[in-house]
């Protein structure tokens, strides 16, 4: 049996175990001598293809929406990304060199499972990014890319997501890579900066005392606004998700372009707001809309690198200093805050954080 361990609860053990879970994963797709991303069992060749299209459900959907990122700036092939319980019913053309990729905890969940059956009955070359080795889905796709994230107890996920980034991150490199849009270098570079994210996970964790504190502020909130731009708006969704899963406070992640069309006029005095802004090309826009929010009275959390904090100058409440990364990175980085946090507040407030109210860990009807 699978025990707790020192931790109070199985998801603060699984927050924990992400810098070794992720070592084992990144390392598994990489070569032992040469360092780079090697995947020798691919059946599906991603020179040829003209789009691939990503479905899933809950947080391994947002996971999905990292990798749409990857997938077209890195290796120039358009994505389609779409939740399953809507792709398997909307009726979507039949597209000529496409393939599927579905990502799922467990390897059962039903309405991804369906998406995968009907994207076989339509011709397409499917891929799996699934945890569970005897699963279904690990059974069914035409290539299974299994995460090394270990048994994954509590509903809430957590290491399971990151290992899944981690292998979308890797598989787009190896597309990259065989279609020629990247140069050697800058493939190098790039898997380079994979292989650090253990020892970056390491550090970020330290930062949880801090983490607890904060908590203590927001745990009394009502509502919260994540807001983030390109791979931190997935990561603003999937903090919200967390937030929403087991504390049951409210909880909306947006693009932080999107504040002004909308959620800006939620904005007052009793509404944290969480930004996520690792230094990368959009860091002063993100810091433009952090202004914005803190004119209108909202409490913001800036979770950022010391450049980032340094920039915005005394305008958050409360900071976060997370250790500087590449930006191909930093939703691996980022996706451990967020978790801490939501963890926290779940404690202070008494909900049940391992088995939440109306949850299952996997969903196995429509």
């Amino acid at each position: 049996m699978v025990g707790k361990g020192e931790y109070r609860h199985f998801m603060l053990k699984e927050i924990h175990e992400q810098p070794e879970v992720l070592g084992d994963t990144i390392n598994a797709l990489m070569h032992p001598g040469s360092g780079a991303v090697y995947l020798p069992e691919m059946q599906i060749d991603f020179a040829k293809l003209e789009r691939i299209t990503i479905t899933s459900c809950g947080t391994a959907y947002y996971a999905g929406m990292v990798a749409k990122y990857w997938f077209e700036q890195l290796a120039d092939l358009p994505v389609e990304l779409d939740i399953a319980s809507e792709w398997r019913y909307r009726g979507a053309p039949v597209q000529k060199n496409s393939a599927l990729i579905v990502i799922s905890q467990s390897g059962e969940t039903l309405d991804t499972l369906e998406a995968l059956r009907l994207a076989k009955k339509n011709g397409y070359p499917t891929l799996g990014i699934i945890n569970v080795p005897e699963s279904t889905m690990s059974r069914e796709v035409d290539v299974a890319m299994l995460t090394k994230a270990g048994p994954e107890i509590c509903v809430a996920s957590t290491k399971a997501t990151t290992t899944q980034m981690a292998t979308l991150a890797a598989l787009a490199l190896h597309a990259a890579k065989v279609r020629g849009v990247m140069t050697v270098v800058k493939l190098r570079e790039l898997t380079a900066h994979l292989r650090e994210v253990p020892a970056l996970m390491a550090e970020a964790l330290r930062l949880e005392n801090n983490i607890k504190l904060i908590a203590q502020d927001m745990h009394t909130a009502r509502d919260a606004l994540y807001l983030g731009r390109h791979t931190m708006y997935p990561l603003a969704m999937e903090g919200a998700l967390k937030l929403k899963e087991i504390s049951y406070i409210h909880a909306e992640g947006y693009a932080a372009g999107e504040m002004k069309h909308g959620p800006i006029a939620l904005i007052d005095e009793n509404m944290p707001i969480i930004l996520l802004a690792p230094t990368d090309p959009l860091l002063d826009k993100t810091l433009s809309n952090m202004q914005e929010a803190v004119a209108r009275g909202g409490q913001v959390l800036l979770i950022s690198d010391a450049n980032g904090i340094a920039r915005a100058g005394k305008s958050a409440r409360w900071t976060l200093e997370l250790p500087a990364c590449d930006p191909f990175i930093a939703p691996l980085l980022y996706a451990l805050p967020i978790q801490l946090l939501a963890y926290h507040i779940a404690v202070l407030k008494g909900t049940d954080v391992d088995q939440p109210r109306n949850l299952a860990k996997a969903v196995t009807v429509e």
